[in-house]
């Protein structure tokens, strides 16, 4: 049988070999170009994920050693070697140290997936294989977006990482919405998704939230599942928003951008 923690590794070696091919022959150029990322060109998006997929790898290890989180006096380190690097350094390094990661995970056996508790060392307590995956799921893939935009304004979200993904991010409304573009103002919407299809509603207010979908909205937001996930997380600008978006009431989709600023 297939565990969640399989289909999640899955998604994450395909995404994988889909943004290490897309980076393989990117010129110097492009390297340095902008990214989708507001404050970072596309090698130091790459080496985000090259010394995160260090990081997680090093914790990975210590959780089946039965050791404690490296802790964040290792991830200073790493995170100042990947700094010193060269944007073709960033681009090749990168390629290898996710490998390696994913490498790892698939070698771990179903029962091994099923009861490892893995420290991530930012969490209350450790969590699970198919959990801690799917937190370096959710990077890997809103940063292999920012990577493949420079070049495809029309990039969206790997399809197999959609599914996996949609649902998941409603704990970190916390910090990733900003209340006070509100101005006070409060509002409950309607969000209908496709691909796959799902129905929520979203609450504007001191605290923004994900609930139930209610049974009477101030407005409605229609968009594909990806689109949601990417305004999400402050992906959703002008000129990366599909067709396929649309608003009734008083869903605003400028608001909404400026409530969901990204990181």
């Amino acid at each position: 049988m297939t565990s969640s923690a399989d289909a999640v590794i899955a998604a994450l070696r395909s995404g994988h070999d889909t943004l290490a091919a897309h980076v393989r022959d990117l010129p110097e150029t492009e390297l340095t170009g902008a990214s989708g990322a507001a404050e970072w060109d596309v090698s130091q998006v790459l080496s985000h994920l090259g010394s995160g997929a260090e990081i997680h790898l090093a914790t990975v290890e210590a959780a089946l050693k039965g050791e404690p989180n490296p802790g964040f006096e290792f991830n200073k380190g790493v995170w100042a070697r990947w700094d010193a690097m060269a944007p073709a350094e960033r681009a090749a390094g990168f390629a290898t140290a996710n490998d390696t990661l994913l490498a790892r995970y698939e070698s771990l056996d179903a029962a091994t997936l099923d009861t490892l508790r893995v420290d991530l060392g930012f969490l209350p307590a450790p969590v699970d294989v198919a959990t801690a995956a799917s937190l370096r799921l959710s990077e890997y893939a809103f940063h292999s977006w920012d990577v493949r935009v420079g070049r495809d304004p029309q990039a969206v979200l790997a399809d197999e990482a959609v599914p996996l993904l949609t649902g998941t991010l409603g704990g970190m409304f916390g910090w990733l919405a900003k209340s006070e573009a509100l101005d006070g103002r409060e509002l409950t919407l309607r969000v209908e998704t496709t691909d796959p299809a799902g129905v929520y509603g979203l609450r504007l207010a001191d605290k923004v939230e994900v609930t139930e979908a209610p049974a009477e909205a101030d407005g409605v937001l229609r968009l594909p599942a990806e689109a949601w996930l990417r305004l999400i997380v402050g992906r959703l600008s002008p000129q990366h928003t599909p067709a396929a978006v649309t608003t009734e009431g008083a869903a605003d989709l400028d608001l909404l951008r400026q409530v969901f600023r990204g990181f």
